[in-house]
């Protein structure tokens, strides 16, 4: 229920082997409020030719980091035994993320399993971050039929717009990322810089910010552009699933600014992109250890992956392309940072406005 995934008792019970109600009763919902338990149970079951998922909170899967990268370990030799079958990939589920934990605190804000997954050898390690509902259902469509991976997918655990229909998701899954016409100037032609979403709450911000620069600074040219499988970021065949030289250029230019708006650390990222060309071009904003019990929007504020921020970027961006955008840079930087200042002051006067109610 903490992870709004309740909705799977619907269709079948819990399986407390200990509980007269539940027992032997035909649930198939296991919950333990123990991460090594659930990893245990997921690769038995995984093991007895079956499929399973594991939801949990984002900054707890990394207490069984290990126990996954010695299971792919396992698996790998595994499979260069000529005797044995493939078997179903394991799939983690982040809901709990970060960006949405307003209730719990800095405590709970820690993607760093992400890198965990990106360790592993290309050969089982795949990462999705789908932005939206139908996004998702793809992606966990696709990994349910998968095997002998290691599937990673981190989405929110709160409502959010729906970008896709069903047939363009399925689209934009295939391919792992796409330039999205509909936040775009002129659907992605001509730009001055590339905005580029990865993850649910950062690709909402960056759809923001592209709305915001539409009012403010119509002027400056913007591609937004959103990766859901993040392994097509890694050099030209560093993984099965990389871009190749080309195909990356034709999604965000050649030589022009690309901002990266991502929910993991900024290291991943730099990681994944080392060896591709011109990336003197490339900036990250990203999770950098900032948090506290507040607001899902002061989170990003807090992390400098805002709309405003993001549109800070942009401008930055597009002025070594636009000069029409160079002659108001000042003025729309100075903008953009007075709205931040003025937000954040706004957030912490209702925050101690609670307390003291309180």
């Amino acid at each position: 229920m903490s992870n709004i995934l309740d909705a799977v008792l619907d269709h079948t019970n819990r399986n407390f082997q200990w509980d007269e109600f539940s027992n032997a009763r035909g649930g198939r919902l296991i919950e333990v409020l123990s991460e090594h338990q659930c990893q245990g149970f997921l690769q038995g079951y995984t093991l007895t030719r079956r499929v399973g998922v594991f939801p949990s909170c984002e900054p707890f899967l990394g207490i069984i980091h290990t126990m996954m990268v010695q299971y792919s370990k396992f698996n790998k030799m595994a499979i260069e035994s000529n005797w044995r079958g493939g078997i179903a990939s394991i799939n983690y589920i982040e809901t709990s993320t970060w960006a949405r934990q307003e209730h719990n605190g800095f405590s709970h804000q820690n993607p760093f399993f992400i890198g965990a997954v990106l360790n592993l050898k290309p050969s089982a390690a795949r990462v999705y971050l789908p932005p939206d509902a139908n996004t998702f259902l793809s992606t966990l469509d696709h990994n349910l039929k998968l095997k002998n991976y290691v599937n990673l997918m981190v989405g929110s655990k709160q409502p959010y717009a729906v970008f896709l229909t069903a047939d363009e998701a399925e689209n934009h899954c295939r391919a792992g990322a796409s330039v999205w016409k509909f936040a775009s100037t002129e659907e992605g032609l001509n730009p001055d810089v590339v905005l580029v979403g990865i993850g649910t709450e950062l690709t909402f911000e960056v759809i923001a910010a592209a709305m915001l620069l539409r009012k403010k600074a119509p002027d400056v040219r913007i591609r937004v552009a959103n990766v859901t499988d993040l392994m097509i970021l890694g050099a030209e065949r560093s993984h099965p699933h990389s871009l190749t030289d080309d195909a990356f250029d034709s999604l965000f230019t050649e030589d022009l600014p690309i901002h990266f708006n991502y929910h993991g650390y900024a290291n991943e990222l730099k990681g994944l992109l080392f060896g591709r060309p011109n990336l003197h071009r490339v900036t990250i904003a990203s999770y950098n250890e900032e948090g506290s019990t507040t607001t899902p929007f002061n989170m990003m504020l807090l992390n400098e992956t805002s709309r405003y921020h993001v549109a800070k970027a942009a401008v930055k961006g597009a002025v070594k392309r636009n000069d029409s955008v160079g002659l108001k840079q000042h003025e729309l930087l100075s903008e953009l940072d007075h709205e931040i200042r003025s937000i954040t002051k706004a957030i912490i006067e209702s925050k101690n406005g609670m307390f003291q109610k309180r």
